[in-house]
């Protein structure tokens, strides 16, 4: 780091992490690290000082969640969220992650009504998002993006998917509900999962799913890690909203967050204790967490 961004007056980014054998994450790292049988930890990210205190704490992956609507800019939900503002807070991440040679690997969400129009317009949209920073590119549901992924995925944008609760419909499932209950639920929610990782999906969150058919789902898409809120421990990864493992919701806090600020003195070390809870399998609790 230069001598001048390392005396910046408004605040100094913490350095890398001094972890052993530190490299770029990468699509063939989340693989190897998925074969071992080692968790995969993601936390969101808004800013450049939080993305390098979490890349710094050791977290793999920063999601830049359209959460940010509701969590930054105190909307009601995730759907008035834009395509510039994504690409706002994605350069943001970037540039931070840049200033203290971060390995992180970035994925940024496309906003509601970014890509829902068109296949081309999905590739419009995900191509700003990653000129902005992002290593890959999220969106929600089954069925008809299964094409959208496919086409995205062909042209070099690797996809990350997301089903279960789908912040961005949420209204159209008749409200923040645990997603895939019933049979006939669960089996299109399976169906779906199957086709995003056929059309080349790499990740798939996996949002308010009964913790027993997350972990049935896990072993079945060996090509697409599947990402856990609030699905159990049987995912190969998990995922919070950085605010909420932090106790700083603006709300009530849901059932599937610990407050990962409770017993520890900085930021960094409640990141830093998320990655350890996640990666000896005491966070989530199935009993505590799930459903």
């Amino acid at each position: 780091m230069s001598e001048t961004l390392a005396s910046t007056p408004y605040g100094t980014l913490p350095t890398a992490a001094s972890l052993p054998q530190r490299k770029p994450v990468s699509l063939p790292r989340l693989h190897e690290m998925r074969e071992r049988g080692e968790k995969i930890t993601m936390l969101t990210a808004y800013d450049a000082t939080f993305a390098a205190a979490a890349d710094s704490a050791g977290v793999e992956t920063l999601l830049i969640g359209d959460s940010l609507g509701m969590v930054c800019q105190g909307l009601s939900s995730t759907v008035g969220v834009t395509l510039d503002t994504m690409c706002y807070h994605t350069e943001s991440v970037a540039r931070g992650l840049r200033r203290v040679q971060g390995t992180a690997w970035i994925v940024a969400d496309l906003p509601f009504g970014s890509y829902q129009e068109s296949k081309e317009q999905a590739i419009r949209s995900a191509s700003a998002l990653m000129h902005a920073g992002a290593h890959m590119i999220k969106l929600e549901g089954g069925g008809w993006t299964t094409e959208t992924v496919a086409f995205l995925v062909e042209r070099g944008i690797p996809v990350c998917g997301h089903l279960g609760l789908t912040p961005q419909t949420v209204h159209a499932l008749g409200g923040y509900r645990v997603q895939g209950r019933s049979d006939s639920d669960a089996q299109r929610l399976r169906r779906d999962a199957m086709a995003l990782q056929d059309a080349g999906a790499d990740m798939l969150v996996l949002e308010m799913v009964p913790a027993a058919l997350a972990a049935e789902l896990t072993p079945e898409l060996p090509r697409c890690h599947t990402i856990g809120i609030g699905s159990g421990k049987g995912t190969a990864g998990q995922v919070l909203v950085m605010h909420d493992m932090l106790g700083m919701g603006l709300g009530k806090t849901p059932k599937f967050v610990r407050n990962f600020m409770a017993g520890n003195d900085s930021v960094r070390d409640a990141m830093a204790a998320y990655v350890a809870a996640v990666k000896d399998g005491s966070f989530p609790d199935d009993r505590l967490h799930a459903w």
